[in-house]
Parts: structure tokens; C-alpha cells; sequence
């Protein structure tokens, strides 16, 4: 499983351990990231999602989940989140008419 933050696109980076000596080793530098479930008020469930702690407050900066999805640009979204994306506006659009 990568660790990648499906809301920032956030991954793991590399760098240096530098000892006192001035030693360099090499070494990774992770995200924050959480599996956690956020519920969709407009499709009434949670959603698994696996975000860095930044995701989920710009989650929850932006008003929800279901904010989030409909503000977002589907070419901005994660792959894995331009289907919800589709679901989410599927049903706002039967609840309109």
C-alpha cells in the first residue's frame, strides 16, 4: 500500500540522515497518514478513505466531504475519488428533481 494522501497527493520523500560526524545515510520522510471514515451526508454512509492529517483538514476547511467532492475539480480528484465524485452528483441531481 503506498502512502500517498488521496485528498493532497502527498508521498513519502527522501532525504539524509546526517550523524555528527557529517555521516549521510539515506532515509524516508513520511506522510501523516490515517485510514479514516468520513460520512457523506448526501449519500447517508461513511467512506474509508486513507488521508494525511493536511487532507483532512482541508476536508474539513472546505465543509464536509460532500463540499469537498462537488468544489473540487474532477480532473483534481484522486482516480479513486472521481467515482464517488459521479455518485454524490447522480444523487444531488435525483434529490433536485
Amino acid at each position: 500500500m503506498s502512502r500517498r494522501c488521496i485528498i493532497t497527493g502527498r508521498g513519502a520523500l527522501t532525504g539524509n540522515k546526517v550523524s555528527h560526524a557529517q555521516n549521510k545515510t539515506k532515509r524516508r520522510f513520511l506522510p501523516n497518514i490515517q485510514e479514516t471514515s468520513i460520512y457523506s451526508e448526501t449519500l447517508s454512509r461513511w467512506v474509508k478513505l486513507r488521508v494525511s492529517t493536511r487532507g483532512l483538514r482541508t476536508v474539513e476547511h472546505m465543509g464536509g466531504l460532500d463540499a469537498y467532492l462537488t468544489q473540487t475539480a474532477k480532473t483534481k480528484l484522486d482516480p479513486e475519488l472521481r467515482p464517488l465524485k459521479a455518485e454524490l452528483e447522480k444523487v444531488q441531481a435525483a434529490k433536485a428533481a
